[in-house]
């Protein structure tokens, strides 16, 4: 009976000792299997990883450099183009203030006037006609208001057509600015009417000399 029991604890203790070693072979044929691949995907994630980095990289310097490219060409855009630009817009300004000058009058069309009064009742003698004091004093004094007035409005005139034609002289494919060709057309208009105005005045078309007879 003891043989029997020893016997059989020996079997069972091989068997189990058998089970134990055929267990971790096949643990070791199972890591050696995997070893292999698993160390290939890494190195292919690892590539694959590196890959992207670099035309990640290189998409973004091609993207920085466009970047740059564009903002050099609307630079170099705005440098052409504003300095004529603010030019024409300044100019068109300039066309409408002379022209509304010409119409309204400026201190020195004033002043103008006063010193032609001065200088006809200076040199108008008290024995003088009527028809000829009030043409010394008044006449001319008004006739040099209204030369004043067309000098500022021919002047509005020349500087609006001016601007307006500046345009098919400068660089080809520059549109001007529709506010800017609005502006002088408004000046160019006020230059005329001014001009008008101030020929019919000095003429005594307009508002002459009341008769003395």
């Amino acid at each position: 009976m003891g043989t029997k029991t020893v016997d059989g604890a020996g079997t069972g203790a091989e068997a189990k000792n058998d089970e134990t070693t055929t267990d971790a072979t096949a643990a070791d044929v199972t890591e050696t299997a995997a070893g292999p691949e698993g160390e290939v995907s890494a190195e292919a994630a690892e590539a694959k990883d590196a890959q992207e980095a670099e035309q990640s990289a290189e998409e973004t310097g091609e993207t920085g450099e466009t970047d740059d490219e564009l903002a050099d060409d609307e630079l170099a855009a705005l440098a052409g183009e504003e300095p004529s630009g603010v030019g024409q817009g300044a100019g068109a300004v300039v066309s409408v203030a002379l022209g509304l000058v010409s119409l309204t009058g400026g201190w020195i069309g004033t002043v103008a006037a006063a010193r032609e009064t001065l200088i006809g009742q200076l040199q108008t003698s008290s024995s003088a006609s009527v028809a000829k004091q009030v043409k010394e004093v008044y006449g001319d004094a008004w006739a040099t208001t209204a030369l004043w007035a067309g000098l500022f409005a021919l002047a509005a005139l020349l500087t609006g057509v001016v601007v307006l034609a500046r345009p098919a002289f400068g660089a080809p494919g520059k549109p001007q600015a529709p506010w800017i060709k609005s502006v002088a057309w408004a000046g160019v208009a006020l230059g005329v009417i001014g001009l008008l105005l101030a020929v019919l005045k000095y003429s005594d078309a307009l508002l002459a000399l009341p008769s003395t007879s």
